[in-house]
Parts: C-alpha cells; sequence; structure tokens
C-alpha cells in the first residue's frame, strides 16, 4: 500500500511539473534546478552565477530550505527578486509548492528562474519541479564517494560541479574518480571543475549554461509562435 501511494504521489506531482513548464515557456523563462547536500556551496555559486550574468539576463531565485531566510537574504542584497519557500522539515521542494510561488514573482520581468533545492542528495533528485534543466553540486570536502552512494541525484542531473575545488589540495579527492562515477551512471552528463571563490573554472560553467538557457528560451519561444 505504501509504495501505490508513493507512486501516486509522484505522478501527480509530474502532471503539476507540467503545469510549471507550461507556464514559464509562455513567459519564455529558463528554469533552473540547483540540488547539493547542505554546505556544499549552492548559495556561494547561485550569488557568483548572478553577478556573472545579471547584464544578460533578469535572473530570479526561489530559495528552499527546511527553515529560515539566510540564503534569501543574501540573494535580496543583491537586488535579485526572491522567494523564500520554507518546507518546515520535507527534505525536497515539490512542483505544487513551485506552482504557487510563480506568481509571487513578475514573470514578465525574468528570464532565468534558479531554485535552490533542499540541501539533500536524495529526496530532490525524485522530484521534478517543471525545471528546463538540473545543476548537482559536490563539493571536494564532501568527499569523492557520493555519485556511487547516491546515484540518482548525479543520474538525473544535466551537468555535476566539482564545487570548491580550489581546496582540492587538501582533501583526499580523486575527482578523476568522481568523473568517471557521473558518466558511469549518466554518460551524458557535463562535468565542471569550479571554485566560485578564487573563479576556478567559472568561464566554462557560464559558457555552458549561456547555451542552454538560449537553447531553451528559443525552443520555447518556438512553441508558443507555433501555439499562440
Amino acid at each position: 500500500m505504501e509504495i501505490k501511494v508513493m507512486h501516486q504521489i509522484m505522478e501527480w506531482n509530474e502532471d503539476v511539473s507540467d503545469q510549471v513548464k507550461a507556464t514559464l515557456a509562455q513567459h519564455q523563462i529558463c528554469m533552473i534546478n540547483v540540488m547539493g547536500s547542505p554546505g556544499a556551496g549552492k548559495t556561494s555559486l547561485i550569488v557568483a552565477l548572478i553577478k556573472a550574468l545579471r547584464s544578460e539576463y533578469r535572473i530570479g531565485v526561489i530559495e528552499g530550505d527546511i527553515a529560515g531566510q539566510i540564503d534569501a537574504e543574501t540573494i535580496d542584497a543583491l537586488g535579485i527578486p526572491v522567494v523564500q519557500l520554507d518546507t518546515d522539515g520535507a527534505c525536497h521542494i515539490e512542483a505544487e509548492s513551485v506552482r504557487h510561488m510563480l506568481p509571487m514573482f513578475s514573470l514578465e520581468d525574468l528570464d532565468v528562474l534558479i531554485v535552490e533545492n533542499i540541501g539533500n542528495l536524495v529526496c530532490p533528485a525524485e522530484f521534478n519541479i517543471g525545471e528546463a534543466f538540473r545543476v548537482a553540486l559536490l563539493s571536494v570536502p564532501e568527499g569523492d564517494d557520493k555519485v556511487h552512494k547516491y546515484p540518482l541525484m548525479f543520474a538525473t542531473s544535466d551537468a555535476v560541479v566539482m564545487h570548491k575545488y580550489d581546496m582540492l589540495p587538501y582533501f583526499e579527492f580523486d575527482d578523476g574518480r568522481v568523473e568517471a562515477d557521473a558518466r558511469g551512471v549518466n554518460p551524458g552528463v557535463t562535468v565542471f571543475r569550479v571554485s566560485s571563490r578564487t573563479g576556478e573554472g567559472m568561464d566554462g560553467l557560464l559558457a555552458y549554461l549561456r547555451a542552454r538557457i538560449d537553447a531553451v528560451r528559443a525552443e520555447q519561444a518556438g512553441t508558443k509562435e507555433e501555439n499562440p
């Protein structure tokens, strides 16, 4: 019975996810789902991305946390529209929450919506939220065994960012193993080695994001023309 209920929840989430995608497509907004463990540096990376891309795209952020709004305050200080989602203990964001939050933004004034998902390598991977693509973070201090332990997160992500890469000399972290493991569960994944603190690897990640964002928005525009 429990498995059946979970199956129904997942199907319902997929239906709502499709509704979110349709709303975003109507406004030509590319939504990016950023996932990773607590302390992986999701907010730090998002801040770095905003600073690099805000002159090219109008950006909004959904900040998901179990409690508190420290990360949302960090984004707000940049002058970026941000909505805080407190899950009150839930370990992931669902599409229904995103659907309810979209009207809190001025959608006609956005090109990109970044979602910082709950710090967790398990649950967020199971729930589509209407995103155009997913970016999974794995920081060097976490260890190089995480893809092996939590394969679904990396199997369902479009890009994997080995974050805090400037700390590589101080930890026993085999980045080659991480990349091999990631490609083992997801042959088409794109892998980056990045430090948002020093800027190492950011150029490659930014080029990737620009290409993905532009492709998504161009496809949305084409669909809109076909179905006015």
